[in-house]
């Protein structure tokens, strides 16, 4: 059978429904778990590939299975509910009328106050939320664009699936998911030098990790904190 990037898999082809992803950077083959699509992703270097990522997949049939399982079950952006905000936890409260949402700094704790009822109350949060993202993503990444005597880039704000960040050194783009602003301000931070550090080195090599290592020093526990909490941020809002 002809595989191709993008193509998606019924349950029966490898257990559970799965989507084919290409990436030239990557150096072996691999599975993620898209929690949000309810999906794995079967990651490989090349199209010829990727036969042998869905091989690959079929002999972890039961692992795919128990992550899909285990992600978080769906967080609206409603009313008296409570999501994360630079790692803390910020509460929801509707103030009636047709007010844009804002974040104060209550007796106990932050919150965000919105006016809006149902959709139009998840809306003006999650607009919010992006604005946000931004003001902090873009004033992250100028820093350490300045820190490598680096040439301005473009930046966006996205609500990306398969990554946190992107960047196209070609066309000096860098693309951020707004979800990585309810993360811990040093995990957002480490994104932006993770990206950034892309326009010295394209690759994911050690030289790459050493550009990464002097923005930020130890990266590791930024990435762990990612993997393990990644799902509970992509389940906000749904």
């Amino acid at each position: 059978m002809q595989y191709r990037n993008g193509q998606r898999l019924p349950p029966d082809a490898v257990g559970v429904p799965a989507r084919l992803s290409v990436n030239p950077r990557a150096r072996r083959l691999s599975i993620r778990i898209d929690g949000r699509a309810g999906e794995a992703v079967l990651v490989a270097p090349s199209e010829r590939g990727l036969a042998q990522a869905v091989a690959f997949a079929r002999t972890k049939a039961g692992w795919m299975r128990q992550r899909l399982a285990e992600r978080p079950e769906g967080s609206p952006l409603e009313p008296g509910a409570a999501i994360p905000l630079f790692g803390r936890d910020t509460r929801l409260v509707a103030t009636g009328g047709a007010g844009a949402a804002r974040l104060i700094d209550a007796p106990d704790g932050p919150v965000i106050q919105s006016g809006g009822e149902g959709e139009a109350f998840s809306r003006r949060v999650e607009n919010l939320i992006k604005r946000l993202a931004r003001q902090v993503l873009v004033e992250r990444t100028e820093h350490h664009l300045r820190t490598l005597g680096q040439r301005p880039v473009k930046v966006s704000i996205a609500d990306t699936r398969s990554r946190w960040g992107s960047c196209s050194p070609h066309n000096r783009s860098i693309r951020y998911s707004w979800r990585v602003i309810m993360a811990p301000p040093a995990v957002a931070d480490y994104l932006a030098a993770h990206e950034v550090a892309h326009l010295v080195h394209a690759d994911h090599s050690p030289a790459y990790w050493a550009v990464v290592q002097t923005l930020v020093g130890d990266h590791r526990p930024f990435r762990k904190w990612l993997r393990e909490n990644g799902p509970a941020l992509h389940a906000v809002g749904r």
